[in-house]
């Protein structure tokens, strides 16, 4: 049965093979044909030979006619995790005879689902036939296919023959947005960053050129034009000016721990608030960007959705300039928190029994618990030294 399968595929796919009861019919046409031999009948002679005529003409008309036909996807829309894709396809007939008894099936990723496959019953000549199903979505993903199958046993349904059509599909599945009312993650760091700002009421921002806010130690990744030489004689150590800039808006980052290790349902959790916090910052009328380590900082509705539907924990990093705002960082390492910008806060996911002691308590953050809803956690108050 292995060794048979295979040829079968080929056999089907290139010309066409036998129904169950096409091996039926032409097992009977042998018999006949050895009893006419025997006997010399040619009553027996006659119905073998209509017998391998049908089957012959079986074989040769299912090719025949997938001959002519075309197929053209339409765009996939982007849907959320839990909703259904819309997926339309459109057969053309280039032929001046109609097609009929067609069966077309879209061979999906197998992590998206099994095929799906319908039947057509005509196509007119000169005409397309129009075909829209929904498939249901569990997971974000971007997901990628390509292989329609046409399958044709017209009209004795003696034969079957299925012919491969390149149809490439792209499938954006985007994480869910929780609706939070309030994030003290955001409110409380727009509301420190606000009471430093001009003399006018404006906010401030960190910026790479500007007013000299402070001098702060150096960081592996801060530009070297940025020191303040004279001081860092004077302490023994690089120090680095902190710049600022009167701006109209907030700057916060969104960083996700993309390149750290993950447990895979903590990671989706991570994916999650990103997105939420993301949206809550937009609506609050905040300049809210993300950061993920294969793409750096990114901004935009569509452009967060996607870089966030496509992620995977323990990516390359790919951008090496890390953030110099302010973050939220979402993470499962407690050791990264040590080493986060000025004024930043943390989401920390517990993967095992974590010792109070062995978090960084320099800014406020909030630990999950993984047997608490995500959208409650990520409204309460702050944990703090």
């Amino acid at each position: 049965m292995k060794i048979t399968k295979p040829i079968t595929n080929w056999l089907e796919i290139r010309a066409s093979t036998p129904a169950y009861t096409g091996w039926v019919l032409a097992g009977i046409a042998i018999c006949f044909f050895g009893a006419a031999i025997n006997t010399m009948a040619g009553w027996l002679y006659a119905i073998s030979g209509v017998s391998f005529a049908l089957l012959g003409i079986a074989a040769i008309l299912p090719p025949r006619s997938l001959v002519g036909l075309f197929i053209t996807r339409h765009p996939i829309s982007p849907v959320s995790a839990g909703d259904d894709l819309t997926v339309e396809l459109e057969i053309h007939n280039q032929k001046n005879q109609p097609v009929s008894l067609l069966q077309i099936e879209d061979i999906l990723p197998f992590v998206l689902g099994k095929p799906i496959q319908t039947a057509i019953e005509v196509i007119p000549s000169q005409g397309s036939y129009r075909w829209v199903y929904y498939h249901p979505t569990q997971h974000r993903g971007i997901y990628r296919w390509g292989t329609v199958e046409l399958v044709s046993g017209a009209p004795l349904g003696l034969f079957w023959s299925r012919r491969q059509h390149d149809c490439a599909a792209i499938a954006i599945v985007y994480p869910p947005v929780l609706p939070l009312a309030t994030c003290p993650l955001v409110d409380e760091m727009g509301q420190e960053e606000s009471k430093r700002g001009d003399p006018h009421g404006r906010p401030l921002q960190t910026a790479t050129t500007g007013l000299v806010r402070s001098l702060r130690p150096y960081r592996i990744g801060d530009p070297t034009r940025l020191i303040h030489w004279r001081t860092s004689a004077r302490y023994g150590e690089l120090r680095v000016r902190e710049l600022e800039m009167i701006t109209g808006g907030q700057e916060i980052i969104i960083a996700l721990d993309s390149a750290g290790g993950w447990q895979a349902e903590n990671f989706e959790q991570a994916v999650i608030a990103a997105a939420s916090l993301y949206f809550y910052a937009h609506q609050q009328q905040l300049q809210v960007q993300l950061w993920t380590a294969s793409t750096g900082l990114v901004k935009g509705e569509r452009i967060v959705l996607e870089t966030l539907a496509a992620t995977a924990f323990q990516e390359e990093t790919s951008i090496n300039e890390f953030y110099s705002y302010p973050v939220i960082w979402l993470t499962q390492n407690p050791l990264t928190l040590s080493s986060l910008p000025q004024g930043s806060r943390w989401v920390l996911w517990k993967h095992i029994s974590l010792p109070e002691e062995v978090i960084n308590w320099d800014y406020p953050g909030i630990v999950l618990q993984n047997d608490q809803a995500l959208q409650s956690q990520l409204q309460k108050s702050l944990h703090s030294n």
